[in-house]
């Protein structure tokens, strides 16, 4: 861990002393307590491709289980099939005592009780949406349909859709003002955030985006800046939450860049970014902007979620099936649960419940069932270290899902993820996914096939290798990277 926080005694008393009495940690207001951790809390991961929630105890760092939502592949293929689908997006009430998570494929939102882990309700809303969460005063429940052009607002006890705010194309993740006075909604499609009065569901500004894909945005609890993440430029800008919007910073952050979200302590306020691309999280401070930290994580770190008292912060290892837990006070990693397959949005609900409930939790089972492999440059020697692209091979039972965070390749190119006979590429290729790099050079690609059984084959004639080859699934060019082996 590379890190230049403040080390003297003195610096950290100075610090201390400046900062007003108040606590406070994301999303609730400054002025809010700190609730300090305890065996009451909860942290719950939305895990895609397993179609889970997990459930872990802080205090001990350890997985109490998992919330089915849903069945894993070749199950949820059956036009009979019942549950949930890429289990994705996740937001909880200001009491604590109610889950909003959200399934893209299902087009729903599952509300779940944090007391009992059991489904309570589940509203069915417009194609793909992302993320969904409560207003502060709870009145409302915020959805934004990505796959469409407007934010779904859901009555906070029914849960029924009772309006739609009319937004940019494509909006990726809403949030608010912890005074409860505006949303705020960007856009994974189009380059605009927009700014909505809550009271009136009317927008009262525009922001600019530096691109058009923002896949989350969260605010700080002084009620002063809103910060956006930029996956496919590798950036992270920070606009004014109050009248006049003026954007104030754009961060270069790293391939990938995927979440933010904030942890209060004795020295400041600070940002967290996840950086999947370089599995990392970078570390902020809100006041300067200065870059004060660089955590190594675990693959494809994507959702954070700090803990009520701000020691800890909380991330979904997105391509290892685990949570890792960052003790703040140092930016170091203390401990990494095992969780289901993929978790996206990770949230940390302090007093989620009155005692240590497990009621309607699963064991993870085959949820856990994953193999990682790494891609490294073609003209790589093989223990040089340099895996720009990790490949994780989630088990669907006889076949796997695979999900390779891709890095290190020319920008806006196509390109191809194939099976090659041969360790160094050469030779016939079997096609998997045909990708577009994004501006960054960088992509997240997917496909599904009985992959583990192939490269991992004892039999020579039968093995593969997986490999990233120029061009179309048509007409492959030259191999640019290719497995890595031990």
């Amino acid at each position: 861990m590379k890190s230049r926080l403040p080390t003297s005694l003195l610096a950290s008393a100075f610090l201390a002393c400046s900062l007003p009495a108040w606590a406070g940690q994301a999303p609730d207001a400054a002025a809010s307590p700190d609730i300090a951790l305890s065996h009451r809390d909860r942290v719950y991961a939305a895990e895609q491709f397993s179609n889970t929630i997990s459930v872990t105890d802080p205090a001990s760092n350890k997985l109490l289980g998992v919330i089915r939502l849903g069945d894993p592949q070749p199950g949820n293929l059956s036009p009979l099939y019942r549950g949930q689908v890429l289990v994705h997006g996740m937001g909880f009430s200001p009491d604590h005592k109610t889950l909003a998570v959200v399934s893209i494929g299902s087009n729903s939102v599952t509300f779940i009780d944090t007391a009992t882990n059991a489904v309570k309700h589940t509203t069915y809303v417009g194609r793909s949406p992302h993320e969904a969460f409560f207003t502060p005063d709870g009145r409302e429940v915020w959805v934004t349909v990505r796959g469409e052009d407007y934010v779904a607002v859901l009555d906070g006890k029914s849960y029924e859709e009772k309006t739609r705010i009319k937004v940019p194309n494509g909006p990726g993740m809403q949030i608010f003002s912890p005074d409860g006075q505006y949303g705020y909604v960007c856009s994974s499609f189009m380059p605009e955030t927009v700014v909505v009065s809550v009271a009136d569901h009317t927008i009262v500004g525009r922001v600019k985006q530096a691109s058009p894909f923002c896949p989350n945005i969260a605010a700080t609890p002084d009620g002063r800046q809103v910060w956006f993440t930029l996956k496919d430029i590798g950036k992270t800008q920070v606009f004014n939450a109050r009248p006049p919007f003026d954007l104030l910073k754009t961060l270069d952050t790293g391939p990938i860049t995927n979440h933010v979200n904030f942890a209060r302590n004795p020295n400041g306020t600070f940002a967290y970014v996840t950086v999947g691309g370089l599995n990392q999280v970078k570390v902020f401070r809100t006041d300067t902007f200065d870059e004060v930290g660089t955590i190594p994580v675990g693959n494809l770190p994507h959702g954070l979620w700090p803990s009520g008292d701000g020691s800890r912060v909380y991330v979904g290892l997105e391509n290892a099936d685990a949570l890792a837990a960052i003790d703040t006070s140092t930016n170091k990693v203390i401990a990494e649960i095992p969780v289901g397959q993929a978790p996206q949005a990770v949230n940390y609900v302090p007093n989620a419940v009155a005692d240590e409930a497990t009621a309607n939790l699963m064991p993870r089972g085959l949820t856990g069932e994953v193999v990682n492999l790494g891609l490294v440059s073609a003209g790589s020697s093989r223990n040089d270290g340099g895996t720009p692209t990790n490949v994780s091979l989630f088990d669907q039972g006889l076949t796997q899902i695979v999900q390779a965070s891709v890095t290190g390749l020319a920008p806006k190119q196509p390109y191809v993820l194939a099976l090659a006979r041969r360790p160094d590429g050469t030779g016939a290729l079997e096609p998997l996914s045909a990708f577009m790099t994004n501006p960054a050079g960088s992509a997240i690609v997917n496909a599904v096939g009985p992959i583990r059984q192939v490269v991992r084959n004892d039999t020579e004639s039968e093995r593969r290798f997986l490999v990233i080859a120029e061009g179309t699934a048509a007409r492959p060019g030259a191999i640019v990277q290719r497995q890595a082996l031990n």
